[in-house]
C-alpha cells in the first residue's frame, strides 16, 4: 500500500510477490502502519459507477484520459471497470492498465471465479502492488431474500471462497457488501470479519440507495470499529450516493470517525443522483484541515479541469450552481457583490478560483448590476468612463430604453461591452433596433483576477 512503482511486475497467480512471501504478521503491520497515517485517500469511480449514469459511454479513450488527468491529480486508486460488462468494458480496462503509472489500478467483480479471473486477465500488465480488485455481493435482507436467495450462512461462505479464490490472482482484495446502510448491524459486522479473515485488506461501508443521514452514518462507521474484532487489519472505505443530496456530507462525517478512503467521482456523476462529488471532498478537507485533522492526497488545483475533461467526454455538464466546479460559484451580476469584489476579491468568494485550478472571477452585466462593475467594465473595454457614460449603460442595461440622440453613443459601448453582459438577448435585441444589422455572436466572458482586481486580456 505504500509506493508500490519501483516493485517488479509477476503473472497473475504465480505467487512471487511480496506479501505471499511474507508472513500474514508482517503483511498487518503494513496495513496498521498505512491505517496510522493522518491521510484521506480518495478513490475514484468515475470510469465505473460515472459511467453508469444514464446516457453516459465512454469509449477507452476517454477512459485513459481520464484516468491519466486522475493519476497526475494524485488519485489514491481507480475503480477501472467491470470486466462482467463485456469486450468493451475490458478493452477500457487494459488499456488503462498499460497507459497509467501511479495510483492503484482496481476492478469491480461479484462473488464469481471467472469474474476475477478475468479482472487478472484485464489487470496483467500491472505491478501486483498496483493491481487491486474489489468484490462485492447484496448483504441486506432485501438483496438476500428477493436478488439472491441466500440464507445469511450462505452469504459468508460465499464470501469467504470468493476471496480466498482472488488470493490466487491479487494481493490487494477489497469487499464491499452491496446495501450495507440496510444491513442488519450484527450481520454487516460478521460480513466484514469474515471478509478479513479470509483475506481483504480493505472494506467498503456502502449507502447503495443513497438514504442515510450523516449521523446514521457516523453511527455506522462508529459500530464498525467497535464490533469488528480485527477491523485493525483493513482499511475503511465509504462509498455513498446522493439521492438525498447528502452524500458529501456523509461522507465527511465519516471522514471525521477515521475513515482512511473517501470513493467518489468527478462531477458527482452516477446511478440516479450520483456519487459523492470528489470535488466537494477534496476542497472541504483542504480549507477545513483544522477541523478534520487530515491531509487529503489529491491536488485540488486540478479540480477544475478535471470537471471539464469529464464533462466534455460524457456529454453531462454540471449544472452552473453545481458546487465547487459550477460556474456560477466565480460568476455575479448582483451590484453589490460586484463591488464588493473589486474592492476585495475574499468579500464574496468561499475560496479563490486559483484553489481549484479556475480561471478569474466574472462580473456580467444585467438588471441586478450596479455603478462599480458598469465603469470597471467600460475601463476594461477601452473606454475612459465619466459618469455619464456610466448612467446611460447602466439604464439601458436595466430598462431597454434610451433617448434616441444617445442611439450611436448606447450603440458603441453595447458593442464594447457584449462580452461581459449576462443576458446576451438585451445586447442582441438592441443592436437590432439601432442599426438593423445582423447580430454578432458574442465574445467569451470578461473576468477580474483575484491577485490584481483588473480584466485579465483573455477572458476564461
Amino acid at each position: 500500500m505504500a509506493d508500490e512503482k519501483r516493485e517488479p511486475t509477476a503473472e497473475p497467480g504465480t505467487g512471487q510477490t511480496m506479501f505471499t512471501r511474507l508472513n500474514r504478521q508482517i503483511k498487518r503491520m503494513v496495513i496498521r502502519q498505512q491505517r496510522s497515517r493522518p491521510i484521506v485517500r480518495i478513490s475514484d469511480t468515475t470510469l465505473r459507477d460515472g459511467a453508469q449514469t444514464p446516457g453516459v459511454r465512454l469509449n477507452p479513450d476517454a477512459k485513459v484520459r481520464i484516468a491519466q488527468a486522475l493519476a497526475r491529480a494524485g488519485v489514491h486508486s481507480i475503480d477501472c471497470g467491470f470486466p462482467a460488462a463485456g469486450p468493451l468494458e475490458r478493452e477500457g480496462i487494459r488499456r488503462i492498465a498499460g497507459a497509467v503509472r501511479g495510483p492503484i489500478l482496481s476492478c469491480l467483480v461479484r462473488t464469481r471465479a471467472d469474474d476475477i479471473e478475468l479482472a487478472a486477465e484485464d489487470l496483467a500488465a500491472v505491478s501486483p502492488f498496483r493491481r487491486a480488485v474489489t468484490l462485492f455481493l447484496g448483504v441486506s435482507p432485501i438483496h438476500r431474500e428477493h436478488k439472491l436467495g441466500l440464507s445469511k450462512a450462505q452469504v459468508l461462505e460465499t464470501i469467504v471462497r470468493s476471496i480466498e479464490h482472488a488470493a490466487k490472482h491479487f494481493e490487494l482484495i477489497s469487499f464491499g457488501p452491496e446495501d450495507a446502510s440496510r444491513t442488519e448491524p450484527e450481520f454487516l459486522c460478521e460480513v466484514y470479519e469474515k471478509a478479513i479473515e479470509a483475506g481483504a485488506i480493505s472494506i467498503g461501508f456502502t449507502d447503495t440507495v443513497g438514504v442515510l443521514t450523516p449521523d446514521k452514518a457516523a453511527d455506522r462507521i462508529r459500530l464498525i470499529q467497535d464490533r469488528v474484532r480485527n477491523i485493525d487489519d483493513a482499511l475503511i472505505a465509504v462509498h455513498f450516493h446522493n439521492d438525498l443530496g447528502l452524500a458529501t456530507a456523509n461522507a465527511l462525517a465519516c471522514v471525521k470517525q477515521g475513515v482512511h478512503i473517501v470513493q467518489g467521482t468527478i462531477n458527482g456523476i452516477g446511478e440516479r443522483a450520483g456519487n459523492t462529488a470528489i470535488e466537494e471532498v477534496v476542497v472541504a478537507l483542504t480549507l477545513h484541515a483544522d477541523e478534520f485533522g487530515r491531509t487529503v492526497k489529491f491536488d485540488p488545483a486540478a479540480l477544475h479541469g478535471l470537471s471539464r475533461l469529464v464533462a466534455e467526454l460524457t456529454g453531462f455538464a454540471p449544472p452552473a450552481n453545481k458546487a465547487v466546479v459550477g460556474p456560477n460559484i466565480f460568476r455575479t451580476e448582483t451590484g453589490i457583490h460586484q463591488d464588493g469584489l473589486l474592492k476585495h476579491p475574499d468579500t464574496y468568494l468561499p475560496f479563490r478560483p486559483e484553489l481549484i485550478g479556475a480561471g478569474p472571477v466574472e462580473l456580467l452585466l444585467g438588471r441586478n448590476s450596479g455603478r462599480s462593475a458598469v465603469r470597471h467594465h467600460l475601463a476594461a473595454a477601452g473606454i475612459e468612463p465619466s459618469d455619464e457614460h456610466v448612467r446611460l449603460v447602466l439604464d439601458y442595461i436595466k430598462t431597454g430604453q434610451h433617448d434616441a440622440a444617445e442611439q450611436a453613443e448606447i450603440r458603441e459601448f453595447l458593442q464594447r461591452l457584449r462580452p461581459y453582459v449576462g443576458e446576451d438577448a438585451i445586447i442582441e435585441q438592441a443592436l437590432r433596433d439601432q442599426a438593423d444589422v445582423e447580430p454578432k455572436i458574442s465574445a467569451p466572458r470578461g473576468g477580474i483576477g483575484t491577485a490584481a482586481l483588473r480584466s485579465p486580456e483573455n477572458a476564461d
